[in-house]
């Protein structure tokens, strides 16, 4: 029968039992050579007093074995005995990966959990099940579930981000559910593309935004990014008739405000994701835009949209392979009065044709101050006045 290892045994006490046999000794010998009385020998022996570093050192001297196995059988004992006495709560881990991986600070600067600190647990906790309208942390679903629902385009974030970005959903969401809007229609949805595009041509137009987009029915929501998460807009459905378009503007440049709000509304416009499913966009344009992974066919489309917005990615084609390599700015604005949209626009359209990003920058204006003036907006020290 093969030698049994110290870890077969369960107890120190059976193990120094164990070791006692094979040498044909009793337990007051033991006590002898280890200079204590019999009673602490057999305290230790039934599991009643531990083996403490002292004493694992002279079993070891007394036993030729390595006292770590001492050390190490009782720390097992132990363990086992407080599972056997101390209540079990299988759902911590999994409500302490949810309060590691949430923005927490975050949320409470941002008004969306209202406690004082992120060090009262109970209070976060409270407020977490309000912020996603449950009655348990055990009932919120962040990644496993909504990812289902959510097509992410763009770099694939980490489980921060990743989290950070179904925060920043169920808000924009949560927001967009307290807004009144028209009735919403695909004409209406067509019409208002029509009705947009002129206001392409100046900054300050595009405060009118909001305003025609309800018009039309759409929920336009503006809410900062929380986070690590890199949004840039987002297009989700209430239900089947009432769309809403939410963004970050966190690239305040007039050309990528634009080229996002045409992308969602595209979206809106083909029903993509009716009734359930949410699509959330970042890095919609240059290099890393779709770089590395099959970019769906309804993003194909809303890109394309969105490149022809104002002005067709064609004629702007005839106009590089023109003015190329040297892009006067006169002719630039030449071409942005022609076509009636703000020269910021055909710069960046310009710049990522080209990927000269250096070329004209002058004319990126930022455009979120004109934006927020008449939208929906939760961020930049204001937060939404929703529940």
């Amino acid at each position: 029968m093969p030698a049994q290892h110290f870890s077969d045994y369960k107890t120190p006490g059976q193990y120094i039992e164990k070791l006692l046999i094979e040498r044909g000794w009793d337990q007051k010998f033991l006590a002898y050579w280890l200079n204590v009385s019999q009673t602490i020998v057999s305290r230790m022996m039934s599991g009643a007093r531990p083996v403490d570093a002292q004493m694992a050192l002279g079993l070891s001297e007394v036993f030729g074995e390595p006292a770590e196995h001492f050390l190490m059988l009782q720390q097992s004992f132990e363990l086992a005995k407080a599972k056997l006495v101390t209540p079990q709560d299988p759902t911590r881990a999994a409500k302490a990966t949810l309060f590691g991986n949430l923005p927490i600070s975050e949320m409470i600067k941002r008004g969306w959990l209202k406690v004082e600190s992120a060090k009262d647990v109970e209070g976060v906790a409270r407020e977490l099940e309000r912020f996603f309208n449950v009655s348990s942390l055990d009932e919120i679903e962040t990644l496993p579930h909504a990812a289902r629902k959510t097509v992410v385009v763009g770099e694939s974030p980490e489980k921060l981000a990743a989290d950070a970005q179904l925060v920043w959903l169920y808000r924009a969401k949560k927001i967009a559910e307290e807004m009144a809007v028209a009735p919403y229609t695909q004409f209406g949805v067509r019409r208002a593309i029509k009705e947009l595009e002129p206001l392409m041509v100046s900054a300050t137009s595009c405060r009118k935004v909001s305003r025609v987009l309800a018009a039309a029915g759409i929920r336009f929501v503006v809410n900062q990014t929380i986070g690590p998460a890199k949004i840039d807009g987002a297009c989700l459905w209430l239900d089947e008739n009432a769309p809403v378009i939410a963004m970050t503007l966190r690239h305040d440049r007039i050309d990528n405000f634009w080229f996002t709000l045409r992308h969602e509304i595209e979206h809106v416009a083909r029903t993509h994701g009716q009734p359930d499913q949410m699509t959330l966009d970042f890095e919609l344009e240059g290099a890393k835009a779709g770089v590395g992974q099959n970019i769906p066919e309804e993003e194909k489309l809303a890109n394309s949209a969105a490149k022809n917005f104002g002005f067709s990615e064609d004629y702007l084609g005839k106009f590089i392979a023109r003015k190329s390599p040297f892009f006067r700015e006169a002719d630039v604005l030449g071409f942005a009065n022609t076509v009636k949209v703000h020269p910021g626009i055909v710069v960046g359209r310009l710049q990522h044709a080209t990927e000269r990003f250096d070329l004209l920058r002058k004319h990126l204006v930022g455009v979120r101050h004109h934006v927020v003036a008449e939208a929906m907006v939760d961020g930049w020290g204001n937060p939404a006045p929703v529940d």
